[in-house]
């Protein structure tokens, strides 16, 4: 009995636990909360945020931090609408151009992030700071304040065409997560991510190149916040300087809500998403109960306190980075 209750287990089931029963009280509290149109609005809310937590699972899994993906959102985003409306305004023309352009313009983005990261041996959480803000300040530059409309009715069929009751960007969204999946567990990359996670000493003398691992894997990050950017255009329709807003708290907290340790090694997409999930259908299920809004932002506090200190065995740790 002991053993099927062990720590390790608790530990590694209590998110997907806690979702079920936030589930289970939001529904007894208001019998609308389990319907097919508030989980369809709870995948809209959780689409973009996921997209930047799996892009994030990847950084957290090295032992890294990255504190980018608001800028990388930004510059995404208003780059993607510029290009989108330069190439014809349509999926129908050529603006479908625009998609892997900004795709790979968000790999170039995570490129210099880890680059100034490993080369300059900066703490990652400084130079993605840093690079978080130059990503808005690129944004600001390119729309010079304004917001730029992407009205393209194709495009915007992410958000309007609707298969089992839940919009196509949902769906789009469910492949990108096992295509993260696919890299986690199935590619070499994906495998170096926890060596490094696991010990970056450890795994630089067993010949890895810790620094090159580190620097592909801020890469990948850029594309799934690439990604991100693309799914929050296609909810409202705008792309601005704002549209990463208030995401890096957001996918932060999930993955560690999720059940990735902050300290590197283990973890991962399938985590995330649970993550995700959690936070969303607390701030859905606190509107549909009718709570305010710094009453969402106090919880969401409080959750993450309560999941680091549920999977952090403190005794083991020397100090705190």
């Amino acid at each position: 009995m002991s053993n099927f209750v062990s720590k390790e287990k608790l530990q590694k089931w209590a998110p997907l636990l806690v979702l079920i029963a936030l589930i289970f009280v939001f529904s007894f509290a208001n019998s609308n909360f389990l319907s097919i149109r508030n989980f369809a609005r709870i995948g809209i809310a959780s689409t973009p945020a996921l997209m930047i937590a799996v892009g994030v699972t990847y950084i957290i899994i090295m032992g890294s931090i990255d504190l980018s993906m608001e800028g990388a959102v930004a510059v995404s985003a208003v780059l993607f609408a510029t290009l989108f409306i330069a190439f014809g305004g349509s999926l129908a023309s050529w603006a479908w151009l625009a998609v892997p352009v900004t795709l790979i313009l968000g790999s170039l983005f995570g490129l210099i992030n880890g680059l100034v990261h490993v080369k300059l041996k900066i703490p990652s959480f400084m130079a993605s700071l840093s690079m978080g803000f130059v990503g808005i300040g690129l944004s600001l530059l390119v729309t010079g304040g304004d917001r730029i409309r992407v009205e393209d009715p194709l495009f915007r069929s992410l958000l309007t065409e609707r298969y089992f009751g839940f919009p196509l960007m949902v769906h789009c969204a469910l492949v990108a997560l096992v295509i993260g999946w696919f890299i986690q567990c199935y590619t070499r990359i994906g495998r170096n991510f926890y060596a490094v996670g696991g010990g970056e000493d450890l795994a630089h003398a067993s010949g890895l190149n810790v620094q090159k691992v580190r620097v592909l894997g801020f890469m990948i990050a850029g594309v799934f916040y690439a990604l991100g950017a693309l799914f929050a255009v296609a909810q409202i329709g705008i792309a601005e300087t704002a549209t990463g807003y208030n995401l890096m708290f957001v996918s932060i907290t999930s993955v560690v809500v999720g059940g990735t340790a902050l300290w590197g090694g283990n973890g991962g997409v399938w985590n995330s998403l649970i993550g995700v999930l959690i936070v969303n259908v607390i701030n859905n299920g606190m509107i549909v109960v009718g709570l305010p809004r710094y009453l969402q932002d106090g919880v969401l506090g409080l959750l993450v306190i309560v999941a680091v200190v549920l999977s952090t065995d403190r005794k083991s740790l020397a100090f705190v980075k």
